[in-house]
């Protein structure tokens, strides 16, 4: 149990380790990046692992030449578009038998739900802008598929957003990772990046329950 634990704690402070895991496996940090973000898009069971910081982050050491910016964002790219297929396959065939009498207890029935609403307010349009969002972003193609949303708009919102999220993030960290202030203070760009990230879902939080 308790290396289960600390497995877990790692994992949620992934961004945090990224040069140690460069200085470990080398090259293999594309491969490991690549699975982290399959599994965070991917999995509906995984929205606790690290998107915007670790988008941020990359780029950041990519700034500083241990890594490849363009082959990183490429292979991210991938593996954003890649989770959210996964997720909507998962969503449409399993979805409805996974929620159904509350059988699998480790499936937040709230998120859910709160996506279900950011369905009916935004559209489609919802794929593209939940990538932005953390939890949103995870259960988005899972409702998408549960919800049976036609696959040609799904893939085609799908890839928009994997390539605006990730490029946007991974570049803001490449250009902004040479300033010494961002060098010297890293921790806290990620625990800001952090802040930013969770905002909207906050937001959305004390709006619903001031109207209430």
């Amino acid at each position: 149990m308790e290396y289960a634990l600390q497995l877990i704690e790692f994992l949620v402070g992934l961004d945090r380790h990224i040069k140690e895991i460069i200085e470990l496996y080398g090259a293999w940090i594309y491969l490991i990046m690549f699975l982290v973000l399959f599994c965070e898009t991917g999995l509906v069971i995984a929205p606790f692992l690290p998107g915007d910081s670790l988008l941020f982050i990359l780029g950041a050491f990519s700034a500083s030449g241990l890594i490849n910016v363009y082959i990183i964002g490429v292979i991210l790219m991938v593996a954003a578009v890649l989770g959210n297929t996964v997720n909507y396959h998962i969503g449409r065939y399993l979805g409805p038998l996974m929620f159904e009498n509350n059988k699998v207890r480790f499936l937040n029935k709230e998120h859910l739900n709160k996506t279900k609403d950011f369905y009916r307010r935004h559209g489609a349009i919802t794929i593209v802008v939940a990538r932005f969002i953390p939890i949103i972003r995870t259960f988005a193609p899972f409702v998408a598929g549960i919800g049976k949303m036609h696959y040609t708009t799904f893939y085609v919102y799908n890839i928009i957003g994997s390539c605006l999220w990730v490029g946007s993030l991974l570049f803001i960290g490449f250009y902004f990772g040479n300033i010494p202030f961002v060098q010297k203070n890293l921790t806290l760009i990620i625990l800001s990046v952090l802040v930013l990230s969770v905002f909207p879902i906050l937001f959305a939080y004390f709006s619903s329950k001031w109207k209430r």
